[in-house]
């Protein structure tokens, strides 16, 4: 098979700028009466950099990129602590994963060049792969809602044999029996 290339960081002529003059400019970034183009003119005459307009937009897509993703994570991590904060008792293991997997599909998403280079024996196993794990979780649910049902048939057998002295309480017993059996193999 071919050979895989492999992901390197972006590394620009302004990452490679001193911190205070990359300070000045993320500055001159956030002003949105400067142009790109004017924060190029002003890396020519102040710093001697000629860096073009495209490369500071480039870099100022990047920058925002991770900016808003920062701020992003940040106020779902605020969320996730005020829900605990609030309720300290409660398991938050559900919302801890739901975050992964949001910043895994979110990856996922982005990563359409590395899709697009994927060999196709590996693309072919990352879909039986999905696949397998999508009809085990249906075997389970489907075993799952079985065991419950032939629980509930053997604790109403039960009950009935100590409750047959009182046909109403029978009656009563039977249909509360029917609701919680509903209630718990509902596919909800």
């Amino acid at each position: 098979m071919g050979k895989e290339r492999q992901r390197t960081r972006i590394s620009s002529k302004i990452d490679r700028l001193p911190e205070e003059i990359k300070s000045k400019i993320d500055d001159m970034l956030l002003d949105t009466s400067i142009t790109y183009e004017e924060i190029s003119e002003w890396l020519f005459e102040e710093c001697g950099e000629e860096i073009s307009k495209s490369s500071v937009g480039r870099y100022a897509l990047r920058t925002n990129k991770a900016t808003q993703r920062l701020l992003e994570i940040q106020q779902q991590t605020n969320q996730l602590v005020k829900a605990i904060r609030a309720n300290p008792d409660e398991d938050y293991t559900g919302a801890a994963t739901h975050m992964l997997m949001g910043g895994l599909i979110e990856k996922m998403a982005n990563a359409e060049e590395e899709f697009s280079n994927m060999p196709l024996d590996k693309v072919g196993r990352l879909v039986v792969a999905v696949s397998r794990t999508e009809a085990y979780k249906r075997k389970i649910k489907h075993d799952m809602k079985k065991k419950a049902e032939l629980a509930f048939e053997e604790m109403e057998e039960e009950l009935m044999k100590l409750i047959k002295s009182d046909p109403s309480l029978a009656t009563e017993l039977k249909a509360v029996l029917e609701k919680a059996k509903t209630k718990v193999t509902s596919d909800d």
